[in-house]
């Protein structure tokens, strides 16, 4: 008890410490950030078409034999592979951000609240990189191929570089926050603002939304449908557990 006191009284003393020193140090957790961030980038730069070939496999396996990307400004090949090279930067340079972050924000947080966000944080980057995996090897497949299957006959697809790379990196984003269900359904239940028994209440809601996704996001036939419906409702019967157990942690700290 004593050392919760301690450990109190000493987020107050940091709580009223002048404003000048949070901003001096917000600017040199910022500085170390965007240096992290320019070397990242950099480092890229150097592999950025071959960056940008793995990201666009999918699409490369899928176009038929006599179609190709192109571009149509100046100026599109080399901010498509600037572009590659930020992200690549960001992704290599995303554990040093976390923890200049993290160092910062971190004094004013009491030590459970710090178990809860390290918790969070690495169960968030293990939903998202999961998700994108998702995304490229199984979801994103299905998608480019029910697109380019229209006029294949009569149209040969040529792409744009820069709106293929724009396409790839939505639809991964997309699904890195599709899997993360489960832990937002967690922290509203822990927040008090859902239960699962609402969530249990609309199975046959999230039935039907999972097999409409599926029917939208891949071709007409039944594996593929199957193939993708059938993770994101596991997605979904794994967020009514886990908003049980955040539900459970609301009622206990309102009865303490």
């Amino acid at each position: 008890m004593s050392e919760e006191v301690r450990e109190e009284a000493r987020n107050e003393e940091e709580v009223r410490l002048p404003l000048s020193e949070h901003l001096e140090e917000l600017r040199k957790r910022l500085i170390r950030s965007l240096l992290a961030l320019g070397v990242g980038a950099g480092l890229c730069y150097n592999w950025s078409e071959d960056i940008y070939e793995w990201l666009l496999r999918p699409l490369f396996i899928h176009l038929p034999g006599n179609s190709r990307l192109i571009f149509t400004e100046l100026t599109e090949a080399f901010l498509t592979y600037f572009k590659v090279a930020l992200w690549g930067g960001f992704v290599l340079a995303s554990p040093v951000i976390l923890y200049q972050l993290w160092r910062f924000v971190s004094p004013g947080l009491y030590r459970r609240e710090r178990t809860v966000v390290q918790i969070c944080v690495a169960w968030s980057t293990f939903g998202l990189l999961a998700g994108m995996a998702f995304g490229y090897f199984v979801a994103i497949p299905q998608v480019l191929s029910f697109f380019l299957g229209f006029g294949r006959s009569v149209i040969v697809p040529m792409p744009s570089m820069k709106e293929s790379l724009s396409l790839i990196l939505r639809l991964l984003l997309t699904f890195g926050i599709m899997f993360e269900l489960p832990l937002m359904l967690y922290l509203l239940g822990r927040a008090g603002i859902l239960t699962p028994a609402l969530l249990r209440k609309g199975r046959k809601v999230a039935v039907l939304g999972v097999l409409l996704l599926a029917a939208v996001l891949t071709p007409p036939d039944v594996a593929s449908q199957i193939l993708i419906a059938i993770p994101l409702y596991i997605l979904y019967e794994a967020g009514i557990l886990l908003c049980a157990m955040g539900a459970r942690r609301h009622k206990a700290r309102l009865q303490a």
